[in-house]
This record gives structure tokens, C-alpha cells and sequence, in this order.
């Protein structure tokens, strides 16, 4: 491992102060950044650690909200009384991520903030844009099938690796920041970005500034919802696609839809024409079908991932009868209802 500076930081105005410089990179779980120091793809010139800040709280919000602290780690938040409560297809969608292990050690600050998990980012042999601007992209004609094929570019078809973050864009989330001259509130829908012509830069965060808490608005959706994960084996692996759904349903018409896709994009996909699109409309296969087609409107395949966009389009479909029926797929039994 290539030698770096540490700083651990005692407040988050020295946290940001710290991070502003080049180089430098924050630490707190630790989840994806070792690993990403051990293959040699980050070489941080100094690392802050900001894991004993005090941002581990979970607490309401007065508008009936809820604000979750960046350094709340995954498993804590996933069981957490309000969560489990209100938000019950954000901790599904935790659950389905990773292992018990990771859970316990990663923040949901990291979480959103992770790289992908594309073989050539990793393999510093190969050409990456990602990792390298420039240099190429090497997934293209190459071993893909991993790979997104919505809002994709010529220069990146890597994928957001992310569960949480696909419940976190479907319940319409907002993450706040620090930086080193003011606070803001992101959209969460604008916070991840698609790789463009800088497939770098994997989200819109400024220099120096720090994940301070995710907050969920105040609307709960608890009895018509699903996180639906299909990826090759039933225990800690990626998606190969997956849906999040949070709907309500009266009188067997769709009142309000939301539909966020992971394993197929730089960022988790919405369409919130094509959600508009089913409101008001009777639950009906047929309408879920031509919902999915437009889900996925757009969708390029690079050859071994063809097969994702059908599969989507599928998954999409499964994922809103269960929604519908009331019965959301079940994280601890594992199998696909």
C-alpha cells in the first residue's frame, strides 16, 4: 500500500477544512475505500477520518420526516424502530446488500459515495476512464455483462453498485452537505451522476465537502411496496437488475407510483414521465408491461448484457404485482415470490 497522511478529525468544520486540499480522502467504515487502496485504484495523499463525528443519530424531523445520520451504519438503520416502520423498502433494500459483516461497518454516507464494481475499474492493467479520463473504456467491447445499458456514454458503461441508494431515489430522499463555505440540500435524484463525457466524477459533490445526514420526506409508503434484487446467486452479490416500488393503490386504480432501478446505470434510474403515466390507471398486467417497456426506453446492450434489458423489463413487472398484491419480497427467505 502506497504511504498517506492521516487526520482524524474532531469536528466537521476540521473535517472539511482538512479535506479541501487535493488528494485527500475521507474515511469512515472503510467498506470500499480499503479495498479500493489495496488494488491501488485510490492512492489518497492523506486520508480524514470522520467516523467519530457525532452523525450517527436517526431522528424524526418536524414536518414527520425522518433524518438519517451519515455515519449511522447500514444494519442500524435498516433495523432501526422508525425505519422498520415508516420506510420499510429502505430496509429491505439494505438487507438485500452485501453481508451482515459489511453491514455492521458501513456508514450510509459511504454507501452513497461507493465506486463501481466494473472488472477493469479494479485492474489497474487496463484502460478505464473512470479511473484514468482519458484512457479509454475497456467494458466496451469487452467482458460487460455486469454492465448498464441505460444512460451509458461511449467514454463509461459501469453501474452504481448500490441497493440503498435505489429505495433512497424511489422514496425521493435529500442528502445534506458541508462544504467549506456553506451547507446545501441535494435532491436525490440529483446527486449521482451519469458518466457523460466525465465518467470520473461519479457524483456532484464539490471539493471538500462531507455527507451529512440523508433526510426522507415526510411521506410513508407501507403497504404497497417492494425491493426486488435478481442477481446470480442469493446471498452477497451485486444486482443484475433490481426495483424498488413505492406505490399506493385505492380502489384498485394507482394513485401515486414510484419506480427506481438499480443494477442497470451509473446512478439509480427513474422516469418520472413514465411514473406519471400509470397514475390514475387500474392495476392491470398489461399496463405494467407497456410501463416497463417505457422504463427501459432507450436501453443499449454491449453484447454479453443484452440480456439485462429484458430482464428489466420483467423484473419491473414482478416487482409491481407484488407491490400491488401487498406482498413485498422478502429479504431473509431469499427465494423471489
Amino acid at each position: 500500500m502506497i504511504p498517506f497522511d492521516y487526520i482524524r478529525a474532531g469536528t466537521i468544520d476540521e473535517a472539511v477544512a482538512a479535506a479541501s486540499r487535493p488528494g485527500v480522502k475521507y474515511l469512515a467504515g472503510g467498506t470500499n475505500l480499503i479495498d479500493l487502496m489495496k488494488e491501488t485504484v485510490e492512492r489518497p495523499l492523506c486520508l480524514v477520518d470522520v467516523s467519530r463525528l457525532p452523525l450517527e443519530t436517526i431522528e424524526s424531523l418536524p414536518d414527520g420526516g425522518l433524518r438519517l445520520g451519515a455515519l449511522a451504519r447500514n444494519a442500524d438503520t435498516a433495523y432501526h424502530p422508525l425505519v422498520e416502520k415508516n420506510y420499510p423498502l429502505l430496509a429491505s433494500a439494505i438487507l438485500a446488500g452485501a453481508s451482515p459483516q459489511l453491514r455492521n461497518a458501513a456508514t450510509n454516507g459511504g454507501n452513497l459515495n461507493q465506486r463501481t464494481r466494473c472488472y477493469y475499474f479494479y485492474d489497474v492493467a487496463t484502460p478505464c476512464n473512470k479511473r484514468e479520463p482519458g484512457s479509454g473504456c475497456s467494458a466496451i467491447g469487452g467482458l460487460n455483462r455486469i454492465h448498464a445499458v441505460l444512460g451509458t456514454s461511449e467514454t463509461c458503461i459501469a453501474t452504481h453498485p448500490s441497493d440503498m441508494c435505489v429505495a433512497l431515489a424511489a422514496l425521493d430522499a435529500t442528502v445534506q452537505v458541508q462544504g467549506p463555505d456553506e451547507a446545501r440540500s441535494v435532491p436525490f435524484g440529483g446527486y449521482h451522476r451519469l458518466p457523460g463525457a466525465e465518467p470520473s466524477r461519479d457524483n456532484t459533490l464539490k471539493p471538500g465537502e462531507l455527507v451529512t445526514a440523508i433526510d426522507l420526506p415526510a411521506e410513508h409508503f407501507t403497504a404497497n411496496y417492494t425491493y426486488l434484487k435478481v442477481r446470480d446467486r442469493l446471498s452477497y452479490a451485486f444486482a443484475l437488475v433490481s426495483v424498488a416500488v413505492a406505490m399506493r393503490v385505492e380502489d384498485k386504480h394507482v394513485i401515486e407510483l414510484r419506480v427506481a432501478l438499480g443494477g442497470v446505470a451509473a446512478k439509480p434510474w427513474r422516469d418520472r414521465d413514465a411514473e406519471h403515466s400509470l397514475m390514475g390507471r387500474p392495476v392491470g398486467e398489461g399496463d405494467f408491461t407497456i410501463f416497463a417497456e417505457r422504463l427501459t426506453r432507450g436501453a443499449i446492450g454491449r453484447g454479453h448484457n443484452d440480456f439485462k434489458i429484458s430482464l428489466a423489463r420483467r423484473t419491473i413487472v414482478r416487482a409491481l404485482n407484488q407491490a400491488v398484491a401487498g406482498v413485498p419480497q422478502s429479504q431473509s427467505e431469499k427465494a423471489i415470490t
